[in-house]
């Protein structure tokens, strides 16, 4: 009995690194999978057929179930038809993994309007499209253990040079997961996040060659799989993945501090009197919505 047995997945970007990883572990687990990737460079540029067909092979030599697709993921019309390919295939849909990213790397006042809108379309639009798809069906089919997991980056949570667009696309996917998240509370679909630091395309030319050699796409692997399976119930989740190291990564609001009773003008000579105060994470709560947030201060100026 494998952990997926059953269960239907999509996965874009999945003609390589984690993307591969991730299809070939999940139908090894028993899922029946959908490898999709349009096999672009990092920069976006060519396409080819063959890595997505490559998987593809690979899993169906070991006896388990996968079909490829080439669907252009920035394409509202082609990822469509990709969440329909997984249905006429297999009948139902029960996980999306969206992996697909591509690169344009430059400084701010370096970049091109292209440079920007094509990693924007990749990730932040690409992700939208997949998941408006999977979503039209999954109203129609309730009932099922639905999952989405978005691969985001530490480039959005921390910051990187020369990555600016990269970086806006990610934290984009997160504001998508976290609205997701509220908005399906009574649902069973769980949306949740994958922050990776593994050796790929992406980080060829950023790790140092001994640290490449360690972060083996593989160690992303386990956390994908817990989050696509029936039996993880939380959602909202970023979760960091390096080299078999997992840790959440959260968005915090700390305690702060409370400036005059609500009725007195703060002013900024106010507000510097008490910065250290203000910008200290001590009692810091992870929040999983605004609307927790509003609670969490009212909370506050009620005591």
């Amino acid at each position: 009995m494998g952990k997926l047995d059953g269960r239907v997945a999509v996965i874009t970007g999945a003609g390589r690194g984690i993307g591969a990883a991730v299809a070939e572990k999940m139908a090894a687990e028993g899922a029946a999978v959908v490898v999709n990737d349009l096999v672009v460079s990092l920069d976006g540029s060519g396409q080819s057929t063959g890595p997505a067909q490559e998987v593809a092979e690979r899993i169906l030599v070991r006896g388990g179930k996968a079909v490829a697709s080439t669907a252009n993921v920035t394409s509202f019309e082609e990822t469509g038809e990709l969440i329909q390919t997984a249905i006429r295939e297999f009948g139902r849909l029960d996980v999306l993994v969206n992996v697909a990213g591509i690169i344009r790397d430059a400084l701010i006042f370096k970049m091109t309007e292209e440079q920007w809108d094509a990693v924007i379309a990749v990730h932040l639009k690409g992700t939208f499209n997949t998941t408006r798809h999977a979503s039209v069906w999954w109203r129609e089919n309730r009932g099922g253990h639905f999952r989405i997991i978005n691969f985001v980056s530490g480039s959005g949570l921390f910051g990187s040079p020369v990555q600016p667009n990269y970086a806006a696309a990610k934290m984009g996917m997160v504001g998508l997961m976290n609205t997701l998240a509220v908005e399906h509370t009574k649902n069973n679909i769980k949306f949740n996040a994958i922050a990776p630091n593994a050796a790929s395309r992406m980080t060829e030319k950023v790790l140092p060659p001994p640290l490449f050699e360690k972060l083996k796409p593989e160690h992303i692997v386990p956390a994908v799989m817990w989050l696509a399976s029936e039996q993880n119930q939380d959602t909202g989740m970023i979760i960091n993945c390096m080299g078999g190291w997992y840790s959440r990564a959260a968005i915090v609001c700390a305690k702060g501090i409370i400036i005059g009773d609500g009725h007195k003008t703060v002013t900024a000579e106010d507000i510097q009197a008490n910065w250290d105060t203000i910008k200290s994470l001590d009692e810091a709560k992870p929040l999983g919505s605004i609307i927790e947030s509003f609670g969490y201060v009212a909370s506050l100026l009620n005591k």
